[in-house]
């Protein structure tokens, strides 16, 4: 597989525009086109501390590299705390149902603040609409706070999926 089988490239939502980035190949990305304002910090913690421009674009270039090293055809959702999702990265014929599985992992990491694979015991999680416990799910935290989730769905075994959105947190956070 390669970048050419990433289906419209990558979108960002919760943009009030956006322009095209080349990944390379016949892939595109697409990612908010205003550079968000500084995270403000009151006693340590972020307050509505939003993901750059720049962490996306390397969010999209990481879980495509991460997918396609791995053989999986997979969708990728990077939600900031607010519920905004910012970044959805569909590769090429992953199942009708990844983005569904990928949103709801990301959710469940951001609102729990821990990896989805953590909470899989956890009856009272599980019956939150809107959540879903299975691995592939991670925080991405400031200072211990999360303030996104990247979720991950479509691979045949949930640890795949949590190594794809481990490698897309490290991205942002780099």
């Amino acid at each position: 597989m390669s970048l050419r089988h990433v289906a419209a490239g990558v979108v960002a939502l919760g943009a009030v525009a956006s322009v095209t980035l080349p990944l390379s190949g016949n892939a595109s990305a697409q990612a908010p086109a205003r550079q968000a304002p500084a995270a403000k910090v009151r006693a340590g913690h972020p307050v509505d501390e939003v993901l750059s421009n720049a962490s996306l674009e390397r969010a999209s270039r990481a879980a495509v590299r991460s997918a396609e090293g791995r053989g999986q055809r997979v969708t990728v959702v990077v939600m900031e705390r607010s519920g905004v999702i910012r970044l959805v990265v569909r590769m090429r014929q992953a199942g009708p149902q990844t983005y569904e599985s990928a949103k709801r992992k990301a959710y469940t990491a951001v609102a729990f603040g821990q990896p989805t694979s953590a909470l899989a015991g956890n009856a009272t999680i599980r019956q939150i609409p809107g959540t879903l416990t299975l691995a592939g799910g991670v925080p991405v935290k400031r200072n211990g706070f999360p303030i996104a989730g990247v979720g991950v769905g479509g691979a045949p075994d949930g640890r795949i999926d949590e190594q794809i959105a481990r490698d897309v947190r490290d991205a942002i956070n780099r």
